[in-house]
């Protein structure tokens, strides 16, 4: 098995950076669209959304989405 390491956090130096992928408004895959620091006391965090970049925007708990809860009871 290949070890994969991750990029250190330069913000706080403990965390490892992990890429997150989702989906384009056409359902087309997007990969590494934001990258997230694993230490939650940092919670450095880099997106991109149509084309520009934004940087530690507020962490939201997706379990508090309705949304999320809503799809989970269906």
């Amino acid at each position: 098995m290949e070890q994969c390491n991750m990029p250190k956090c330069q913000r706080c130096h403990v965390g490892d950076l992990l890429p997150l992928s989702d989906f384009g408004s056409q359902g087309a895959s997007i990969m590494y669209k934001a990258w997230v620091c694993t230490n939650p006391e940092c919670g450095y965090n880099i997106k991109i959304r149509n084309g520009d970049i934004y940087i530690n925007e507020p962490i939201m708990n997706g379990a508090n989405n309705s949304r999320s809860r809503q799809n989970i009871a269906n």
